[in-house]
């Protein structure tokens, strides 16, 4: 049974390390949460939480719709994506939120300076509409049988 769908299932990536785990995971959940509700129990539509280590050994994943959680010195995603995705929100250079949803591939990363920064970017993403944005480009209408 098909588990997770690389063009609806989006995948949450925080940092693998004792910190991020207690700062970032907790974040990760709140973004799921949003995205699971706004998936209406449609199968794929939702997201799933994983650690950095695993996603960078992983790369099938990578074709996922991909948000990173955490700053580039504790998400190693994060660290990828830092000089790769355009900076679409920034305040008083503390709260970050990088994205790139125009190409095949659907990539965010929400960080800031530190724990409450990084819980700001999140809190951005979900309520500015970048979250609602994402999510029409993906989870547009498809046609065809499923199984």
């Amino acid at each position: 049974m098909k588990l997770v769908d690389t063009d609806e299932t989006i995948v949450l990536v925080t940092g693998a390390s004792l910190t991020a785990e207690e700062r970032d995971r907790p974040l990760a959940y709140r973004l799921k949460s949003e995205i699971d509700q706004r998936g209406s129990g449609h199968a794929y539509r939702r997201a799933v939480v994983v650690a950095d280590l695993w996603y960078l050994e992983n790369h099938i994943f990578h074709l996922n719709p991909t948000i990173a959680i955490g700053g580039p010195g504790a998400n190693g995603v994060s660290q990828e994506f830092a000089d790769a995705l355009p900076t679409v929100y920034a305040r008083d250079e503390r709260v970050f939120v990088q994205a790139e949803f125009e190409g095949e591939l659907k990539r965010a990363s929400l960080w800031g300076v530190d724990a409450a920064c990084t819980s700001a970017a999140v809190e951005v993403f979900i309520k500015e509409g970048l979250l609602d944005d994402l999510l029409s480009r993906i989870w547009r209408f498809r046609t065809g049988v499923f199984v």
